[in-house]
Order: C-alpha cells, then structure tokens, then sequence
C-alpha cells in the first residue's frame, strides 16, 4: 500500500514518466501502472502448489475415507492411522503434517462438513420453555456417585429452574416439571420442547410424531402445554440450543469442583440458591439482567392448576421373610407384620412411602445405589421382643446408629440393662423403651432413660413414666380465662373502685 501511495506521489508532484517511476522504486512498469489506475493494490493470488510425494496417492486416501461412511464412526481412519497406512503400506516418505491436511480436504469433500445454518428465533414472553437432563458427579456423604440434573429453562428470559435426582427415570421427570412449575409460579402458555427422553416417548414415529407415555399425556394435560419433540440425535440439538448450553453453563459456574454434600436434599437446597443468585447475571448481548426479564415475563404465564400433580408411581409389591420390599433393585422394611403379604408402594422422585389399605406404614427416603438396604430398627421392635438375641447384629441397629437415632444414652441403658438384668432381659428391656418413641418425643424418652440410668432402674415401665413428667413439665399451662360477669339490664356503668355502698342499702331495707 506504502509503495502504491509513493508512485502515485512521484507521478502527481514530480511528473515523472512510466518508465522513471519504475526504475526509482525497482518495481515492473505493469506494477506502476496498476498503481496509477487504482490508490489500492490488487490481492495477491494464493500460489497453486503441487504435492509431488502426495499427489500419485490421493486417489488411494479417498478410497480409504468413502470406505469409512460404510463403519462405525469409532473406527474410521483419523488422519494419522491414514500416514500410518501410507508409510507402511506404501512406502511413501511424507511428512504426518502434510497428511493431515489432506485428509482435512478430502473430508469435507466425502462428509459435507459445510457449516449447518441455524435461523435467528424471536421468543415471546411466557410462550416457550425447554426441557432436558443433564449428568454430573457429586460426593454425597463421602461417595462420589452420578446424578442428573433437570433443566427447564424459558426461553424468552432464560430463567432456569435445576433439580438433582439419582435417575433418569419417570418420576424424576414427571417431578422436575412439578418443581419447576411451582418455582416459577407458573406455566408456559405455547410449547416446551424436548428431545426424545424415553420418560415421555415410547417409541420414535416418522417425522415429529410420536407413540408418547400415557404419564407424560396426563401431566400436560394436567398444566395445559402442548409439547414439540426435536429431531433425533445430534441433528435436533440445536432445535433447543437455549437448555443444552444452560446445562453446561450452570455444570461449569456451579458444580466445578466437584460438590460435597451430606444428602441429596442439601445439593437441591445449594442449586435452588445458586438459580436464585443466577438472576443477577446478564445473557451476552441482553441489557436486562435474567431476573428482570423473568419478571417481566412472569404475568403472562399461565396459572397453576388448583390440585397438585401427584408425579409418583404406584406399585404392588411382596414383603420378604425379612420384612422387606425390592423397589428399583433397593430393598426397604416394612413393620413385620406385613411379611408375607403384598402391600402398595407410592414411589416417588425422592420418597417412597408403603400402604396397607390406604393407610402409609413406611416412610423411607429413596436409596441413591442400587442393591442397598433402609432398614427402620422400629419395623422389627415385635420380632426382637421374641427374639432378644437378634439385635446385636441387626442391619437395622447399624442404620440406627448410623444416622443417630439410637445414641450413646440407648447403648448405655442396654448395657446397664443386660449387665443387671442379662443379656435376653436387658434386650426385652430396651425393646420396651424402643417402643415407646412410636407414642412419646425421643428426647422426652432419651431424658427419662438418662433418669433410670442414675436411679439404676431399667423398667421400660419406670423410663415411661419419667418420659410423661418430662412431656409434663415441657407443656406450658393453658392461659387463664377471665370470663367478665354481665351486668343486668338497667345497670348503669360504674367507673373507679368498687364500693359496697348497694349491699348496705339492701340491708338496711331488709331490717326496716
């Protein structure tokens, strides 16, 4: 550019011929005349270069590569297994760099890697919404274990609402949107797009149909959306670009490193906080921070529905010889006079709950592994009371004391109970007052033993009547009801002290 600008100088102010502004700036009398026609150079023409190692072999690398559509993705040739082949097999002495970029070439040729176009999309507020599920490892109570993440994410705003479940199965699914549609205070007015999770697709059909899950049928139906399935595979993901990129998004802001948490309803309470703090926090190119735009967006979504949306699944299950049902490979206790009989089972996202006619009579939290047992020390109190010897190596104490119902005050009034009273005995002893947590406080009982234990009594009987004085002695009393006398008819309001003034005269009448 510096040179063009120069010969244009010389030929404006020195008036110099063709032939001298060529020989001043050494440059070919056609360069000074292309400088003369035009202030800007022309662009260079990149040189045609020949591949004299390469050229007699390209043949054979496009055979190897059209080969390639024909396998799985996972063995075809990368760029230096082709190098390989051509030295090994061909002789050929070629640097793996200029292979390379021959096989890059050739590729885009074969494969059509040309660059899908995806059109701009406008959404109105309230309208749209998109769902998906995403992995990621925590550690809960000292175990790194995989979780999956539920996003449902509006797509007008881009306020997002993160659920972590154990699974991917239909409850979480069905809960997720129950979860999400409370936290947001309300539901999509259009559609929400998904891909083709098997919770709400049976069986992919031609085109956007689909053999949808009679489940998934019921919760939309319930909250009123309709729903729009993406193409399958990697050619629909861009059909909810909006979740799929909000799914590593919050993995990277949130979940890098690795959480720690106790259980999983500390890691929902820690995403709830982190959706709350994300609010704050603008989308490139958008003015309005997520949160203003959310409400914003937040009048016009529908209402939700007046009944709640029961996402669990009722099962009928078999209880074992060991006071068990087998839910989803985990196995949880029941009280034992149910063994034998089939009972109802209401599993849920996080809870699972056992009926006998109606009525719940085991409450446990849903297991995170599969092959574990939760086992309540209470279900198998009856069973104990006939056999005392089974509880020193009862699962169900090892869980006791795991999670800290049956403390030191319990393992010190058992020991102090089978060292006065012997082993068979001092067990019957601490069943009895095992029993009495199903009527009475545990920390109004755990008092009244710690009472025993200085009296040296182990009377179940005894423990309880502590346990009421305790229970006593916490109840505050009613409040005093002062219930104000009513004065007759005619009466006139007397204001200031009361006088026995009307008494006398009364007397004094009644003598005369």
């Amino acid at each position: 550019m510096e040179q063009f600008e120069g010969i244009r100088r010389d030929a404006r102010d020195g008036g110099l011929s063709i032939r001298a502004l060529a020989d001043k700036h050494k440059v070919h009398r056609r360069t000074v005349r292309l400088a003369l026609a035009d202030a800007t150079p022309p662009p260079r023409k990149p040189p045609v270069r020949l591949a004299p190692v390469l050229g007699p072999h390209v043949a054979t690398v496009r055979g190897w590569l059209i080969a390639d559509k024909a396998v799985h993705r996972k063995q075809r040739h990368t760029s230096r297994r082709v190098w390989q082949r051509l030295v090994e097999e061909e002789g050929v002495a070629v640097a793996e760099s200029s292979v390379r970029a021959l096989v890059g070439q050739l590729r885009r040729e074969i494969f059509d890697q040309s660059l899908a176009v995806a059109v701009p999309q406008t959404h109105l507020p309230a309208e749209e919404a998109e769902v998906d599920f995403g992995e990621f490892r925590a550690v809960i109570a000292g175990v790194t274990v995989k979780l999956w993440m539920f996003v449902l994410r509006l797509s007008h705003s881009g306020k997002a609402v993160h659920v972590a479940y154990a699974n991917q199965a239909q409850e979480s699914f069905l809960d997720g949107h129950v979860q999400a549609f409370a936290r947001l205070g309300g539901v999509p007015t259009g559609q929400i797009r998904y891909d083709n999770l098997k919770p709400a697709v049976i069986r992919v059909l031609l085109g956007r149909d689909r053999l949808e899950n009679v489940r998934f049928i019921a919760l939309r139906s319930h909250y009123g959306f309709d729903s729009f399935f993406c193409h399958p595979g990697i050619e629909g993901a861009h059909e909810k670009g909006g979740v799929e990129g909000e799914v590593g998004r919050f993995r990277r802001r949130h979940l890098v490193p690795v959480p720690k948490f106790a259980s999983l309803a500390a890691i929902n309470a820690f995403m709830a906080a982190a959706d709350d703090a994300d609010d704050a926090r603008r989308i490139t190119g958008r003015l309005e921070t997520v949160g203003a735009a959310a409400a914003r967006e937040a009048p016009g979504l529908r209402a939700l529905p007046v009944d709640a949306f029961d996402p669990g699944e009722m099962l009928s299950c078999r209880v074992d010889a060991k006071a068990r049902v087998c839910v989803r490979q985990s196995y949880y206790s029941v009280p034992a006079r149910f063994a034998g009989r089939r009972l109802q089972v209401h599993l849920g996202a996080r809870t699972l709950d056992a009926l006998a006619d109606g009525a719940v009579v085991a409450t446990h939290t849903r297991s995170l592994h599969k092959y574990t047992q939760d086992l309540q020390l209470d279900h198998y109190l009856e069973v104990l009371t006939r056999k005392p010897g089974a509880l020193a190596g009862a699962t169900a104490l090892a869980h006791a004391r795991a999670s800290g119902t049956f403390t030191r005050t319990h393992q010190r009034f058992w020991d102090g109970a089978r060292k006065n009273l012997g082993d068979a005995a001092g067990t019957r002893a601490l069943v009895g007052v095992l029993l009495l947590h199903r009527t009475l406080p545990a920390a109004h009982v755990i008092a009244a033993m710690g009472v025993a234990l200085e009296l040296g009594t182990f009377d179940a009987d005894v423990v309880a009547v502590h346990a009421r004085q305790v229970a006593q002695a916490h109840t505050p009393p009613p409040p005093l009801v002062v219930v104000p006398a009513i004065a007759p008819a005619g009466a006139h309001e007397h204001r200031g002290a009361p006088t026995l003034t009307a008494y006398d005269e009364l007397l004094t009448g009644v003598g005369a």
